[in-house]
C-alpha cells in the first residue's frame, strides 16, 4: 500500500514538472515571437523613414499671386467666377468678399471655398481649375557654368540640375551646395549637401528632389577666396 501511494505521487511530480517545462517553452516561445514582432515593426519603421513619403516628393503645387483661377458652382451658376490671385495673396470672392489663398493647394482652396460659401448655400458643390499660373522653376547660383533661371520639367534632383546649370566652375566648392527652400510664412529653410562626395562615391540616395522655387548655391572654394589677395609676381606663375 505504502508503494502505491509513493509511485502515485512519483507519478504526479513528474506530470506536474512536465507542465512547467512545457508552460516555460511556451512562454519562450511567445516572448520570442513578441521579440520578433518588434524586431519588424522597428525594422518597417526605418524602411518608412527612409522611403521618401509620396505626399513630399510629389509636392501639390501652391497658388502664388497671378494665378487665375475659374471657379464654377454647378447648382449656383450665379457665383461662377473668374479671379486672380492678387499680389497680397488675397482673391476677390463674388458674394464674400476677400480671401486669403497664398500658399494653398488646389484641393486646400476647394474646402476653404465650400466653407466660406456654406455661410448662405446648403452644402455648395464647387470646382476650381488653375487657368493660368507660372511655370514650375528653380534658381541656380553661385559658381555654376550657366547661373540662372530654369524650368522644373518634371522630377528633377540637385545633380540634375547641377546638370542643368552647365556644372560647376573650377572655383566651386561643390562639398558644401547649398539647397535654399520656400516653405508657407515666406521663410526659406536650407539644406547643405556634399556633392562632391556623392559623385565620387557614386551613391546618390541623399540627392535630394527639387520643388517649385528652389534656390541652389554653390558658394566658392577657399583657394579661390584668398587668390585675389596674392599678388603677381610677373613671372608667369600660376597657382593651381
Amino acid at each position: 500500500m505504502v508503494m502505491k501511494t509513493l509511485r502515485y505521487f512519483a507519478t504526479v511530480l513528474f506530470l506536474v514538472a512536465c507542465l512547467g517545462s512545457a508552460r516555460s517553452q511556451d512562454k519562450s516561445v511567445v516572448a520570442g515571437q513578441s521579440s520578433d514582432l518588434k524586431a519588424r515593426a522597428e525594422s518597417e519603421q526605418d524602411r518608412q523613414a527612409i522611403r521618401p513619403v509620396a505626399a513630399e516628393r510629389y509636392p501639390r503645387y501652391l497658388l502664388r499671386a497671378s494665378d487665375v483661377l475659374q471657379i464654377t458652382f454647378p447648382i449656383s451658376p450665379e457665383y461662377d467666377q473668374t479671379v486672380a490671385v492678387q499680389p497680397d495673396g488675397y482673391i476677390s470672392l463674388r458674394g464674400v468678399g476677400d480671401l486669403y489663398i497664398a500658399g494653398k493647394s488646389l484641393p486646400e482652396l476647394t474646402e476653404a471655398l465650400r466653407k466660406t460659401y456654406a455661410q448662405f448655400l446648403h452644402e455648395p458643390i464647387i470646382n476650381v481649375e488653375l487657368k493660368d499660373f507660372e511655370k514650375p522653376y528653380f534658381i541656380a547660383g553661385g559658381e555654376f557654368g550657366h547661373p540662372g533661371k530654369f524650368e522644373l520639367r518634371g522630377d528633377t534632383t540637385v545633380a540634375e540640375a547641377v546638370a542643368i546649370a552647365g556644372g560647376f566652375t573650377d572655383k566651386a566648392k561643390h562639398s558644401e551646395v547649398v539647397l535654399f527652400r520656400r516653405v508657407p510664412g515666406g521663410w526659406a529653410e536650407a539644406k547643405r549637401l556634399d556633392v562632391k562626395q556623392m559623385l565620387a562615391n557614386k551613391d546618390l540616395s541623399e540627392d535630394l528632389h527639387l520643388r517649385p522655387g528652389d534656390l541652389i548655391y554653390v558658394p566658392k572654394n577657399t583657394l579661390s577666396k584668398v587668390r585675389q589677395f596674392i599678388p603677381s609676381t610677373g613671372l608667369g606663375m600660376t597657382i593651381p
